[in-house]
């Protein structure tokens, strides 16, 4: 059984910036297949990443002063990424951030460029 390894990379700001290097060792075959899209959200701007294995797909998104790694989940349609308490739905160039703590939550809507 061949393994595909994923090396992420993850810069954190908060007051010092410092960068942590996360490495998964993942069951199948092929490199993985990265894309980068820009997203507007309001006044918000979000540096997405895409990270895409024929098993396994991830969203790590730069929030500026935060990144959340992301895993994909079921959806009835786009690609459905949650990762600590936020969920990030991405269908074409669209896409809504949510805070799941939020009550009730309210979906920030994003335009990728």
């Amino acid at each position: 059984m061949r393994r595909t390894t994923i090396a992420v990379s993850l810069l954190l700001i908060a007051g010092n910036a410092y960068a942590t290097t996360v490495t998964l060792v993942l069951p199948g075959s092929g490199q993985p297949e990265t894309t980068r899209v820009a997203y507007a959200c309001g006044d918000r701007k979000v540096d997405v990443t895409y990270v895409n294995t024929p098993d396994n797909q991830f969203a790590v998104l730069d929030l500026g002063d935060k990144t959340i790694v992301a895993v994909s989940v079921m959806s009835g349609s786009g690609a459905r990424y949650v990762g600590q308490n936020y969920e990030w739905w991405s269908k074409g160039k669209d896409a809504q951030f949510t805070d799941l703590m939020q009550d009730p939550q309210k979906p920030i809507v994003c335009s990728g460029s």
